[in-house]
């Protein structure tokens, strides 16, 4: 049961100056993962996502294509970020955009308040300034160009040149948070996890921090400053608000209170932003700090970091085209230990889509659907006398959700899945050493087969719970056919193992078609970049530096093998 606190869970909100990648996507699927699996065990959940709207890099990037920088957004959003939610089937409650007016007025209420306390003040700011980051860089963040910018200093995430700017600006007072963040730290070891993002955020607070410049008067594409509308606010400052203005800050105090504070999943590359900015804004207006910020690691291709400047993104529906949103949420979520970078190859993918899905998994529940109606007609069998392989079975069935349930409070994804895959794993040993096909040829070990395929059955509806927040559709396929009673989302996740039936079993079509790969093709990825959505119908590519989506824009590690769908799942 729930422990009646609030679960409300975010994602970045993200930059519409291209399309998403497969990055973008598995940012979404670890927080609907979590989300899904909150709100099964009946906690008060809230998911949130979005997009960032404002500032220099959407400006540029809108003009470089003919546009305004409302009607850029505007195109994105539609033909490419909220079209990304269904393809690999996120659960948002909510999606925030910062040209919402809901976030603009209330983006300048708390500003306001801040000016009035007196944590703001207007002065003068020299500095190297990235706008692929949108954010003033140090010394200690550039490195030495190479190739087009040797001799350049340039942004050691985006290798692009950045550029020497001298602003009137005004300035927030965040020197003033220094001991106040260092203490949540210490009071709260897990309010900046992983470890490794701790340790960095501590360490850069430690050195001590300077005020933040938190207006810009070279543009005008931004939220205006409440008392000086020839300054727009700094893009980060505008979109960290969003967590707070899509949770009612300024205009719902009741929905506030309820939702306010969030677990943040961003990327590690961000958490800067999120772990000492954010907090340090909050504690000046006087609101609470965020349950937790979760710095995931990269996602990398052929060894590098996946990117849209550096055009090694892969469209999301490259992947779902070929194996399902299913197959695109489990490989991302087992394949990397959350919170780690990971590295993505098709090969591997493949690999994990026959062996563990199609092999390990859909086998299963198409061997034991099988049995059930060909020797009890679709009736599940009550059981006779329990002996130990039986009882291992239900052990294991309590175990696994137990210690899946643990691993998702401490956010680690990875390891739920791969405790849930131990009963996977249990049962197919289980129907193996029992043999249930021999039972049935013996007329006196009727009631051992009516024993063993009782307890498979039992097992399986246990597995689709709890499988339910990862592989959403096909876990509802298996509860249908296995006569759940009532709504899959609806059995209480911690105690998965009470699910009920009407007592029939239907005939299970493949769960995952097997899918075979011919290698030295690309013929699928072509296909699949066609109709990504910055094909034709699509928002054209930036001028100048957009990613396109063809495989002849991007390297080997890239490009999807062709594949053929099996009609079967493996046997």
């Amino acid at each position: 049961m729930s422990d009646g606190s609030s679960f409300y869970i975010t994602t970045p909100i993200f930059y519409v100056n291209d399309v998403p990648h497969i990055g973008h996507a598995y940012t979404e699927v670890a927080a609907d993962v979590l989300a899904r699996w909150h709100r099964q065990a009946g906690d008060p959940t809230w998911f949130l996502t979005g997009t960032d709207e404002h500032g220099q890099k959407i400006l540029r990037t809108a003009t470089a294509n003919g546009v305004t920088p409302k009607e850029w957004a505007d195109r994105l959003v539609e033909t490419a970020w909220q079209p990304l939610l269904a393809t690999i089937d996120i659960s948002n409650d909510d999606f925030i955009r910062t040209t919402d007016e809901r976030h603009e007025v209330n983006v300048q209420l708390f500003l306001q308040r801040l000016f009035d306390a007196g944590y703001i003040y207007t002065g003068e700011y020299e500095g190297f300034y990235c706008v692929g980051c949108e954010e003033y860089k140090q010394p200690s963040d550039l490195v030495d160009g190479t190739g087009l910018y040797e001799g350049q200093q340039v942004c050691a995430i985006h290798s692009k040149p950045v550029e020497l700017l001298q602003e009137r600006n005004y300035f927030f007072r965040m020197s003033d948070f220094t001991q106040p963040l260092l203490d949540l730290y210490e009071a709260n070891p897990n309010f900046v996890q992983p470890e490794s993002v701790r340790n960095e955020i501590v360490s850069f607070v430690r050195q001590g921090l300077t005020d933040l410049s938190i207006s810009r008067q070279t543009f005008d594409w931004g939220v205006k400053v409440p008392w000086d509308d020839t300054h727009v606010v700094y893009v980060w400052f505008d979109a960290l608000l969003n967590y707070i203005t899509a949770a009612g800050y300024g205009y719902d105090d009741e929905k506030f209170e309820r939702l306010w504070p969030a677990t943040h999943i961003v990327g590690k590359d961000i958490a800067r932003f999120h772990a000492v900015i954010w907090p340090a804004m909050l504690m000046a207006a006087g609101l609470e700090v965020p349950t937790q910020v979760f710095g995931h690691g990269w996602l990398l291709v052929g060894g590098e970091k996946m990117s849209k400047s550096k055009l090694t993104g892969i469209a999301p529906n490259q992947i779902t085209d070929t194996f399902g949103s299913d197959a695109f949420r489990y490989y991302f979520m087992s394949a990397i230990n959350f919170g780690q970078d990971g590295s993505f190859s098709w090969e591997d993918l493949s690999a994990r889509y026959q062996a563990e899905l199609a092999n390990g998994f859909g086998n299963l529940a198409s061997r034991v659907i099988a049995l059930v109606n060909r020797y009890f007609d679709g009736e599940i069998p009550n059981p006779g006398v329990s002996e130990g392989a039986d009882e291992r079975v239900r052990t294991v069935e309590r175990r696994v959700v137990a210690e899946a349930d643990e691993a998702i409070s401490r956010l680690a994804i990875h390891e739920a899945l791969s405790t849930i895959w131990q009963l996977v794993d249990e049962l197919n040993g289980y129907i193996t050493a029992q043999e249930p096909w021999a039972l049935a040829k013996k007329p006196e070990m009727l009631d051992r087969l009516q024993t063993v395929l009782f307890t498979a059955i039992r097992g399986l509806g246990t597995l689709a719970v709890l499988l339910s927040p990862i592989i959403p559709e096909a876990a509802t396929k298996l509860w249908t056919t296995l006569g759940g009673v009532g709504d899959i989302t609806d059995v209480p996740l911690r105690t998965a193992y009470h699910w009920e039936t009407d007592g029939k079993v239907w005939p299970l079509e493949p769960l995952f078609p097997r899918v075979e790969t011919i290698d030295g093709s690309d013929g699928t990825a072509a296909a699949a970049a066609s109709a990504a959505p910055n094909g034709p119908k699509g928002p054209k590519a930036p001028a100048g530096g957009g990613a396109k989506r063809g495989p002849e824009s991007i390297d080997a590690a890239t490009k999807a093998p062709a594949v053929h769908p099996v009609g079967t799942d493996a046997s």
